[in-house]
């Protein structure tokens, strides 16, 4: 029987506790005969002993270390490029180290290729939903784009028992098929922390590559992004250096995310992006 390789990408930066539980579940779960799993960790530069803990208790784990500047777009691409060097892999699994992966979530994203396969012709892209640990509700996953006329509205898919069509998917759990890799790459170079999986997955959309969100829920992921923009009661000086940070607003890369794929809402774009930076008490009073 011919073996499937699969590279599994992950990076992290100070979580040790959530990097161990991620892999830890990984290593638990029911991956079926005739997969092989090569596991790439890049730690960037953590200080909390993730690295140590890692070579301790999972020997097998392929890890490089970042400086601390890589963040997570530039982590992930570090560990795509590790991988690539290594050896040709027929696809590759994409995992936040913050995810506690169920034991039955490699065979929902095999159900999803399957389906796509057999609905499409062609192997795709295809993302795990994660819940949120105290809510229960959808966290992570894959969504619709609803509403292009005055700005662009995106509705997150509830997963189901059959494989659902997407425009968008995070990259918490995702896999990406080699013949994807083979025709778009891997993540845009001008993403630093976030965005690059929205970016990713419009780029196979606009080539007719198939999208599909799994089948079933396959983690917990809690969702950590709450409310992007900083309050009046912060100096403007540290509004405008979040508004430009990677873990912030991210300006110049959101900018060139909105230019390369939704053009049209460039001048909306960029004055939300200033509006929330010079006028937060507005974001304040109608978000609550």
């Amino acid at each position: 029987m011919k073996h499937r390789n699969i590279a599994v990408l992950l990076t992290c930066h100070n979580r040790k506790v959530k990097t161990l539980t991620c892999l830890s579940s990984l290593y638990n779960a029911n991956i079926p005969t005739g997969y092989v799993l090569d596991i790439f960790l890049i730690d960037d530069g953590s200080t909390d002993g993730t690295a140590e803990a890692v070579m301790l208790l999972f020997p097998g784990v392929h890890m490089a270390r970042g400086d601390g500047k890589l963040f997570w777009a530039g982590g992930m691409r570090l560990a795509w490029e590790s991988a690539m060097e290594e050896k040709s892999y027929d696809a590759y699994l994409l995992i936040n180290d913050d995810v506690k992966l169920y034991s039955g979530f490699f065979n929902n994203l095999l159900k999803a290729e399957a389906y796509s396969i057999s609905v499409t012709g062609k192997a795709g892209i295809y993302s795990g939903a994660t819940v949120d640990e105290k809510t229960g509700m959808v966290s992570y996953g894959g969504y619709r784009v609803k509403d292009k006329k005055i700005v662009v509205r995106m509705q997150i898919v509830t997963p189901v028992e059959q494989p659902q069509k997407c425009d968008v998917v995070n990259a918490n759990v995702l896999w990406v098929s080699k013949e994807v890799v083979d025709r778009i790459g891997i993540f845009d170079y001008h993403f630093t922390h976030g965005i690059a999986d929205f970016d990713y997955s419009l780029q196979a959309l606009k080539r007719s590559i198939p999208i599909f969100l799994a089948p079933n829920v396959c983690g917990v992921c809690n969702d950590d992004h709450g409310k992007n923009w900083l309050s009046c009661t912060i100096p403007l000086k540290e509004r405008i250096a979040y508004m430009k940070s990677p873990k912030g607003l991210a300006y110049d890369e959101y900018i060139y995310y909105i230019r390369k794929h939704f053009p049209m809402f460039l001048p909306y774009s960029f004055i939300m992006l200033w509006m929330k930076t010079l006028f937060p008490f507005l974001w304040d009073y109608f978000k609550k």
